[in-house]
């Protein structure tokens, strides 16, 4: 009996199945036209490292190494250059399926991201049952950059809130009433007061192991997708609801499924 090689067999298994046009003769493959032609792993492996860059504080050459342990061998360039080609389009997807699904007090706050050796701001918005309202990243904490935030979230939302909360930055005033309108109140909240204070979490915890960014855009991109992602995985419906172990597993593999479902339509 003679067996085959390895490599030779996960190559093999791992190809996608191959057609023939009737009339030109070509060879194609279900991913011939998108995105992901050319690459050479199966496309829920380029959705499981995205995940993984995303979710959970690994560097880009953490996970290029746990994928050599199932089998897949790239480098950490390849990592980067996947996350750079695919992960706009993807947060971009989840961002649309969410277009007016927020509740009418909205809860904003900014926090500092170091970006090569410069302190830059996220500005990020949640309502009052937690779900996300927006964030963008800033070079700048001023006037430009508030109103910039507000006109990015009414883009997205159409309906102004009823009330704003923040810590009361200078900016937040003129900026509320210029991009949402003179009817929506402006209230003031202590940091303790403030959930949204609480919320940036997710966001420092996975770029602190990478010790920061080296480029503005790379961390926007970053930063959008890792809210994104954070926001669609929450397994609660408003803040303080207890959800037992069973159901937030149960309410993760299906939201990991519709993840990979929009990852694969854009």
């Amino acid at each position: 009996m003679t067996f085959q090689p390895y490599d030779q067999f996960l190559h093999e298994s791992l190809s996608d199945p191959m057609f023939r046009c009737k009339q030109c003769r070509r060879t194609y493959n279900e991913r011939t036209g998108t995105p992901f032609n050319f690459i050479e792993v199966p496309t829920d492996i380029v959705f499981q490292v995205l995940l993984l860059r995303v979710r959970y504080k690994l560097s880009y050459r953490d996970v290029a190494e746990y994928f050599m342990i199932r089998g897949f061998v790239f480098t950490h360039e390849t990592v980067r250059d996947w996350e750079e080609k695919f992960l706009p389009h993807f947060t971009e997807q989840i961002r649309t399926k969410r277009k007016g699904k927020v509740g009418k007090v909205w809860l904003v706050d900014e926090t500092f991201i170091r970006i090569k050796g410069k302190w830059c701001y996220l500005y990020r918005g949640i309502d009052n049952a937690g779900n996300l309202v927006d964030v963008r990243l800033s070079e700048t904490r001023d006037m430009a950059g508030t109103k910039a935030f507000f006109a990015q979230a009414i883009e997205l939302h159409d309906d102004p809130p009823d009330k704003v909360a923040t810590d009361g930055l200078a900016s937040y005033p003129r900026a509320i009433t210029e991009e949402l309108g003179e009817e929506v109140e402006h209230e003031v909240r202590a940091c303790t007061e403030n959930p949204v204070e609480q919320s940036h979490r997710p966001v420092k915890h996975r770029y602190h192991p990478t010790l920061g960014f080296g480029e503005f855009n790379a961390a926007h991109r970053f930063c959008k997708a890792v809210d994104e992602v954070s926001n669609f995985l929450r397994p609660r419906s408003r803040m303080a609801e207890f959800v037992s172990l069973s159901d937030r597993r149960k309410k993760f593999m299906q939201g990991i499924s519709e993840l990979e479902e929009i990852f694969q339509a854009a």
